[in-house]
């Protein structure tokens, strides 16, 4: 399946382009409070690791912002502060970080986010626009009684025509919501009528698994639209979870390739090893190779060639023995218990040979700033029995 993307703006966060066909990043956010800059820097390094391509960072009040200057000089990915409700926050963030986060919905009288754009205009950075359902203004509130997709939409818009009313274009825009079609609606409507850059996720999600299934559906649905040019999955859990999620959704529908991909069986009566064991330490034992190399488990050797074939190289295990195949074919056949260690040399010999093929490591995905701009197009019509609503602005 070809996704075509939707055609958007492109702007610059530090290093990384996002929108105009770049690549779709994957970004998260650090819990401690910015005042423990040891604390949110070693989250930051873990999130690095992890391959986090931008970072926001709560910014709740100004030893939040003196703390961003020594937060910044230490960290290797564009960095993002996150304000609500005192623009002054924002006037002093913008002379550090990447790109400043606001919400028209808690920020003030217009005067002030007037005072934003030129703190982010002086400062050559560009800024995010997030919508919330939780904090929508109180008109829209007034006007649709309850937060809907339609009031996030309009409140969207009015914010983004108000901002390009006075010559500002720099900026992407987020319309999150917890409601899973209330944020898919919300996202939709609104890339029908702008062509701004877009941030998506689905806000307070849940815990690991609650939260990675609604963020799947969600980001999942929006994505294989073409919507989305970078995104968060926001999970009440380590961070790390959030970008290990983020890109499982992104390499489910082939826009980006990152890191082993492990292929497992659902297990059976057939099984004759450890399959779920085998393929949770697979990942762990494996979360250093950043090469987009295919790893299927699989429980029997009846079926396990060809089964996995679509893998690089795989196992499948047997009554004492197992075997280990490369592309679909048979490679060699190991005792069951050296079956895991023998499968973690392989790989790791093979992501030695594709860095040793390829010059300066280039068998890892290339970096989404240099990758070529692949062929876009407005969105289709999202299937629906009502019209697109113009949505009225201020």
């Amino acid at each position: 399946m070809h996704i075509t993307r939707r055609k958007t703006r492109q702007i610059q966060v530090g290093s990384l382009k996002i929108g105009g066909g770049a690549p779709i990043s994957v970004q998260s956010m650090t819990i401690p409070h910015p005042r423990d800059v040891v604390g949110t820097l070693e989250q930051i390094h873990r999130l690095e690791e992890a391959g986090c391509e931008l970072i926001r960072v709560a910014v709740p009040d100004m030893e939040a912002a003196d703390a961003l200057p020594k937060i910044k000089a230490q960290m290797n990915v564009p960095l993002i502060a996150d304000i609500h409700f005192d623009h002054r926050l924002a006037l002093k963030a913008a002379e550090v970080v990447d790109c400043v986060r606001i919400n028209p919905g808690n920020i003030g009288p217009w005067w002030k986010t007037e005072e934003v754009i030129k703190a982010v205009n002086d400062n050559g950075i560009p800024l995010r626009v997030g919508v919330n359902g939780g904090s929508l203004e109180k008109p829209l509130l007034d006007k649709y009684g309850y937060p809907t997709a339609e009031a996030l939409a309009e409140s969207a818009l009015n914010a983004v025509h108000a901002l390009e009313d006075v010559g500002f274009t720099n900026m992407k825009v987020s319309l999150k919501a917890s409601d899973v079609h209330m944020a898919i609606d919300a996202y939709w409507l609104f890339a029908q009528q702008s062509n701004c850059p877009l941030h998506i996720g689905i806000t307070e999600a849940g815990t690991a698994a609650t939260g990675a299934v609604k963020s799947a559906v969600g980001l999942g649905w929006l994505l294989s639209q073409g919507i989305g040019d970078t995104l968060r999955v926001s999970l009440a859990a380590d961070p790390v979870e959030e970008v290990k999620v983020g890109f499982e959704i992104l390499k489910s529908l082939e826009l980006r390739h990152r890191g082993v991909n492990v292929i497992a069986c659902p297990t059976c009566g057939r099984v004759e090893i450890d399959v779920v064991k085998m393929a949770n330490e697979l990942e762990h034992r494996l979360g250093h190779i950043k090469n987009p190399i295919t790893v299927s488990v699989l429980g029997c050797v009846v079926n396990g060639i060809g089964e996995g074939k679509e893998a690089d190289i795989g196992i499948a295990g047997g009554q004492g023995v197992g075997i280990v195949f490369k592309k679909g074919k048979l490679y060699k056949r190991v005792p069951s218990e050296e079956l895991m260690d023998t499968l973690i040399e392989e790989v790791e010999a093979m992501a030695k040979e594709q860095d040793a093929e390829s010059p300066a490591g280039s068998a890892l995905e290339p970096s989404p700033s240099m990758l070529p701009h692949e062929e876009m197009s407005l969105v289709s019509p999202r299937p629906s029995s009502r019209e697109i609503p113009v949505l009225p602005l201020k």
